[in-house]
């Protein structure tokens, strides 16, 4: 019974816990989209899509932008990715066209086919929003806001949108349009005078001009190129895919923005290799603005690669052509055009970034912590160096008295085989003697016994005996 009890209470948790209604079925030129929402956790957001879709407002309109395994982007009537209102915004004029996005929502774009209202940069929405064709879009949290998501059973028409062919702006050479919408659940009033058409409106001049190639229309677009040219275009589709991510997430200003073409990228530098050899050597080619070698901040030392920024584009192309593989400080450098984008004017980082230099305060505090950092670190650095010192003096110690042993025993081998010298030399000299002291022994003996003293009596008697 406990166990029944604890499932019952985690079916209660699922079911209860996040609100997801089938509320919306969107038909599209590719497929059916069946669109879960979040009514009670976003119910702003949900009151507004489900009244613009009651008004049939996104009726012919075109997804303008479709970033692979990113997003899917539309909701402007315009085909351009610049217009679109509220619900508010219909109802009462231009001035609400506009409403504040909720700061309470803290749903992350964590599966495929989320649903979530743009940002237009001013933490504000209007009729635009994107559907994810990846998971786990972590950039996109915090400044869009979730309201819903593509069932399951119709992620195969997300894979179709993943699949287009865009051009360099990202939007599908074929159109990719929402048809109509039908709404199947809306647990919201509807404002006052809210006009609910019967039938679905045609389309405008405007948004048939906003599109490229019809939908019912055969295209191949690379009719007549080589493999050489394809190439080339889908090198660059992936690079302005790539540029229009870094500007959703916030790292570029703008997706179109250009590194300047005065300035010179220069790397594999040797670290003693100062920022005045730099400019005195990359001088001949023109005046230069500024040169700048990389350094670490906090301990100064050299990254080895520097920007060199000079008041001609035309001395930096010169530089970029003669200073290739050049030896200098022992070193063969690298150069290229910079693509850094950094020291542009206009450029604007997102809200708690910093370029350049920290302010004093920061520099200050973050000084403070580093000193006392280091302080620790020296602290345990003596006491670790003081244990091995002792150590390591017990060790040299050690080795010492080995040393001596094994002195020893080799003194000992060497006093040994010393020894055994001599005693073969003493055999040998015995057997020399011997060998020759049969033919010479009479004459050895007559001869000590005329060199001997005289004997004694009792010698004699003895030796007569």
């Amino acid at each position: 019974s406990c166990c029944l009890s604890c499932c019952q209470i985690h079916i209660f948790f699922l079911i209860f816990s996040q609100a997801v209604i089938m509320a919306v079925l969107m038909e599209t030129s590719l497929g059916d989209l069946e669109i879960d929402l979040y009514t009670e956790e976003c119910p702003q957001e949900c009151l507004n899509f489900l009244k613009l879709c009651k008004v049939k407002y996104y009726n012919f309109s075109l997804f303008h932008r479709v970033v692979r395994n990113f997003v899917a982007q539309t909701g402007d009537p315009t085909g351009k990715g610049t217009g679109g209102s509220s619900i508010w915004g219909l109802l009462g004029g231009n001035h609400m066209d506009r409403f504040k996005k909720n700061e309470e929502n803290k749903f992350k774009h964590v599966k495929l086919g989320t649903l979530s209202f743009v940002n237009d940069g001013n933490n504000r929405h209007g009729s635009q929003f994107f559907i994810t064709l990846g998971e786990n879009i972590d950039s996109l949290d915090g400044n869009h806001s979730v309201f819903g998501e593509v069932a399951e059973e119709s992620h195969a028409v997300l894979k179709k949108i993943n699949d287009v062919v865009c051009n360099e702006n990202n939007q599908p050479y074929q159109d990719i349009r929402i048809r109509h919408t039908i709404i199947l659940d809306d647990p919201f009033d509807d404002p006052m005078d809210l006009n609910v058409p019967p039938e679905s409106p045609l389309p405008t001049h405007e948004q048939i001009e906003a599109g490229l190639i019809g939908e019912d229309e055969a295209i191949n677009e690379f009719e007549g190129m080589d493999e050489e040219e394809v190439e080339d275009i889908m090198k660059k589709r992936e690079a302005r895919g790539r540029a229009q991510i870094l500007e959703m997430v916030g790292d570029l200003p703008d997706a179109d923005i250009k590194a300047p073409e005065n300035i010179l990228f220069v790397c594999k530098l040797n670290p003693v290799t100062t920022d005045e050899d730099m400019k005195l050597i990359f001088s001949r080619f023109g005046k230069i603005l500024s040169c700048e070698i990389v350094r670490d901040w906090k301990t100064g030392d050299s990254l080895q690669y520097a920007f060199i920024e000079f008041e001609k584009k035309e001395a930096c192309e010169e530089a970029y052509l003669r200073m290739e593989n050049v030896l200098i400080d022992d070193r063969r450098i690298h150069v290229d055009f910079s693509q850094s984008v950094a020291k542009l004017r206009d450029f604007q980082a997102p809200s708690g970034w910093k370029i350049g230099k920290a302010d004093e305060k920061d520099k200050a505090k973050y000084e403070l912590k580093y000193e006392d950092d280091k302080k620790k670190s020296q602290g345990r650095s003596s006491k670790h160096h003081k244990s091995s010192t002792s150590s390591s003096s017990r060790q040299k110690d050690d080795r010492r008295g080995r040393e001596r042993r094994d002195d020893r025993k080799s003194g000992d081998r060497r006093d040994g085989r010393r020894g055994g010298d001599r005693r073969d030399d003493r055999k040998t000299d015995e057997y020399e003697r011997r060998k020759h002291g049969n033919r010479s022994s009479r004459h050895h003996r007559s001869r000590s016994r005329s060199r001997s003293p005289p004997r004694s009596g009792k010698h004699e008697r003895s030796h007569r005996h």
